[in-house]
């Protein structure tokens, strides 16, 4: 843990980057990040978290 440049996106099933929840500079630490879903549909989605070397790609589903 350390700080550094921090990148969270949400992606539809397409792959098509549809909103950044946070893009910034961060100290070492625990987040939350909150994603206002009220306009998209239900489905499935990906957010992809990036920091410095760090990077990965989890998958959730929206139910309305």
């Amino acid at each position: 843990p350390q700080q550094g440049m921090v990148k969270l996106v949400v992606y539809d099933n397409a792959g098509r980057e549809i909103e950044t929840l946070i893009n910034m500079d961060l100290n070492a630490g625990t987040y939350k990040a909150v994603w206002n879903a009220a306009v998209y549909a239900s489905g499935v989605y990906f957010y992809k978290l990036t920091s410095g070397g760090y990077s990965e790609v989890k998958k959730m589903i929206l139910v309305k």
